[in-house]
């Protein structure tokens, strides 16, 4: 349990029940991510998050009124391009927090990250690997705060902006 803007929150795996709020707050964090930063709102699939829920990778911080942040946590099976070589890597990905708690400045996306690192860790991990929009300045900032290292140079296929990083455990 951990306290955030005076709500209990809560860890937990999302349910399949959950898969239409997960996506609704992954959609909304990622508009206003992409208005704050000028930046293409990306494409989610919403048969992509309900596949990843029903596999309980998605892991969510919850308040009274609801999922409040959100993050995926999976395994890699091979060294994408880009990476350094890992015996058992897992990868962070679709890390949201609702819009209303990233304008008032929550540490809801920090408690993501630690939450990601202690269940990699506690899980066998060796490395945490995620990719980042570096036009998502903050966000970036943050994981580079937890740790988390830039390999390789900034990627782009036309629509999209990204760096592979990855954290020791």
């Amino acid at each position: 349990m951990t306290e955030g803007h005076g709500h209990t929150w809560q860890w937990g795996v999302a349910e399949p029940g959950d898969a239409p709020e997960v996506h609704a707050l992954l959609g909304a964090c990622d508009t206003y991510q992409a208005e704050q930063s000028g930046t293409p709102v990306p494409l989610r699939r919403p048969e992509r998050t309900r596949e990843l829920v029903a596999s309980a990778a998605v892991h969510v911080l919850r308040s009274a009124d609801g999922i409040a942040a959100m993050f995926t946590l999976a395994w890699d099976d091979s060294t994408p391009d880009g990476y350094p070589p890992a015996a058992r890597p897992a990868r962070l990905s679709r890390l949201a927090v609702r819009p209303e708690l990233l304008s008032t400045g929550s540490m809801a996306g920090v408690q993501c990250v630690r939450r990601a690192i202690e269940l990699a860790t506690a899980r066998g991990a060796d490395v945490l690997r995620a990719e980042a929009n570096p036009d998502l300045a903050q966000t970036r900032a943050l994981l580079g705060h937890l740790g988390f290292q830039q390999h390789g140079p900034v990627e782009s296929d036309g629509d999209r902006r990204w760096v592979r990083l990855q954290r020791q455990l």
